[in-house]
């Protein structure tokens, strides 16, 4: 280490006792281990969970034990998919009403057209399920399972580009350093999982040719909780995780000696500084030890029956689709994974949005349909909670030239539209109301932080008691701002 940081370290109070005699580094270390689980994963013997619940959570009976968040990355368009505008067709080509922007913020991109107009949707829709949700002809699959799906269609976020909307999405926040839903989950409700890390990220191909927005760390980030809570990113090709597997000519046996007098090393490391991130590396190679076993049989997906791949897709074997990756979210689910992320590219369509929004359909629509039927079918969707969206939608008005066939949207954070389903989610439900030109919300508006209040009831937690104390503050996921649970969507 630094000589400087070294030094550093030895200053902290607790050091300094710790170094008198009096070992009040020990005292805290053991305090926070039997509280918080700061310090989990040294010498876990076989059978006991690697991350276990947080003290005093679930807060109540969860609804669901496991999330699969389905994170469309670059803003879907709403009005082509599930948000259905049938007059706006009596608008074509016509100028936004200003009675509609009423004067709101647009982009850059297109603040310097001479023209904001107005484009409906090619895509026919029609009703589906007993509920009669209306769906798009470009999600059939999707649409045989609205009876399962509560569909929002009043969500609205703060930000107007990709970077802050997908970090407010997934942290709650638009400032970088914030823990990501996926790592609040695993923190709280630990992992069934002696073998898979709680909280997997996965970020499947994508066939659109439109320009695909770069994908942060921060979405799956644990921010300020301790780095074990980090998202584990299994890559689309070669090996999932790398440097997972033993080099040649190193046996399993030796690895494990290896690890063991690490270990022995990283402790006495620890006992010296008290630093929980060294308990954390402890933890980190043990869990590496064990999905050396565990990964390979996770992603071989030819144990699965004809019937199970053929309703994923002709590309379920095909390494790195989205076909892929959500078999393997089903997966990873019935082996104990608490939270597991797929984050689809290639939203974002400015340009020849109907032949790119119809490609990405293609990539994700039939898969989609099958994890929901595959869930159902194992009697996993009662405990596990599905959820879809992106970080914002698309305007009503084209960007660049528009004709009847063809057009592009620019960002639009005012509403979109989002869906659940699964565990402690009332199938068949419709929640909030735009207004024709699905610009503005009529009725029931939902702030993303509603949305993440609602994912954390459905899985046991009161989202204003679930806290984490850093900078001075006790931090939620769901901010400081008041924030609800959107009780319309639950059983």
């Amino acid at each position: 280490m630094h000589p400087f940081l070294e030094h550093h370290i030895h200053q902290n109070r607790r050091q300094f006792f710790g170094h008198t005699g009096l070992r009040l580094g020990g005292i805290a270390a053991a305090s926070m281990m039997a509280a918080g689980r700061s310090a989990q994963g040294a010498g876990t013997a076989a059978g006991t969970s690697m991350h276990p619940p947080l003290a005093g959570l679930p807060h109540f009976a969860p609804k669901a034990k496991a999330i699969i968040y389905l994170h469309m990355n670059g803003g879907p368009s709403q009005i082509d998919l599930w948000d259905y505008k049938p007059v706006l067709n009596d608008h074509f080509d016509k100028d936004l009403p200003d009675s509609i922007r009423k004067g709101q913020r647009i982009t850059t991109m297109t603040s310097g057209q001479a023209r904001l107009p107005v484009a409906p949707s090619k895509y026919k829709f029609a009703q589906h399920g007993q509920c009669g949700t209306w769906v798009s002809e470009l999600l059939p699959h999707t649409a045989k399972h609205v009876d399962d799906i509560a569909l929002i269609r009043s969500v609205h976020t703060n930000a107007i580009n990709h970077d802050p909307a997908c970090t407010f999405v997934m942290t709650g926040s638009e400032v970088p350093g914030k823990p990501s839903l996926g790592s609040w989950v695993s923190y709280g409700l630990g992992s069934e999982s002696n073998d898979l890390p709680s909280f997997v990220v996965l970020t499947p191909t994508w066939t659109s040719s439109a320009a695909a927005q770069a994908l942060f760390t921060r979405m799956w980030s644990a921010g300020f909780l301790p780095s074990s809570y980090n998202g584990v990113a299994l890559r689309s090709v070669g090996d999932p995780v790398l440097y997972v597997q033993n080099p040649p000519g190193v046996e399993t046996r030796d690895r494990r000696v290896m690890l063991d007098a690490v270990a022995k090393l990283n402790q006495k490391r620890y006992d010296e500084l008290g630093d929980p991130e060294i308990q954390t590396r402890i933890a980190q190679y043990e869990m590496a030890f064990r999905m050396q076993s565990s990964v390979p049989g996770l992603i071989d997906l030819h144990s699965e029956t004809k019937e199970t791949l053929d309703m994923y897709g002709p590309e379920v074997l095909k390494p790195g689709t989205f076909a892929a990756s959500a078999l393997l979210a089903r997966r990873m689910v019935e082996r104990g994974v608490r939270a597991v992320q797929i984050l689809h590219r290639g939203w974002d369509q400015h340009g020849q949005l109907p032949q790119n929004i119809s490609a990405q359909c293609y990539d994700t629509d039939q898969p989609i349909g099958a994890l929901l039927a595959d869930l159902k079918r194992l009697g996993l969707l009662d405990s596990t909670l599905v959820v879809w969206g992106g970080e914002f939608g698309r305007t009503v008005y084209s960007q660049g030239a528009l004709t009847k066939d063809n057009y592009g949207r620019d960002h639009h954070p005012r509403n979109f539209c989002m869906w659940m389903a699964g565990g402690g989610i009332k199938g068949g439900t419709v929640y909030g109301e735009t207004d024709d030109f699905s610009y503005n919300i009529e009725k029931d508006p939902c702030h993303i932080n509603d949305l993440n209040a609602t994912i954390l009831h459905c899985l046991g937690i009161d989202h204003e008691r679930f806290t984490y104390r850093f900078q001075g503050l006790d931090q939620r996921l769901t901010g400081v701002e008041p924030q609800k649970v959107i009780k319309e969507v639950l059983l």
